[in-house]
């Protein structure tokens, strides 16, 4: 599983970033969590307000910071 947390670094941006990194070891779920801060790969998603989440490609959330609740819904096996 690939998830990217898409923000430029602000507190918000961490937060998503923390909560993705918690939910993963907390499900046991294999996973790479990625910061991305660059603005053209940010763009590239379709996504114009941060903190963004995209988990396998698809965007989960966009400009609020995710519950872990949501992350452990995204990221549990099926």
């Amino acid at each position: 599983m690939d998830i990217k947390v898409l923000g430029p670094g602000c507190p918000k941006c961490k937060d998503a970033e923390k909560l993705a990194l918690d939910a993963v070891r907390e499900s046991g779920v294999e996973a790479n969590v990625e910061k991305v801060s660059d603005l053209k790969d940010i763009m590239s998603y379709g996504v114009f307000s941060t903190p963004a989440v995209v988990i396998d490609g698809v965007v989960k959330s966009v400009g609020k910071v995710p519950s872990k609740k949501e992350f452990l819904s995204w990221i549990k096996p099926a």
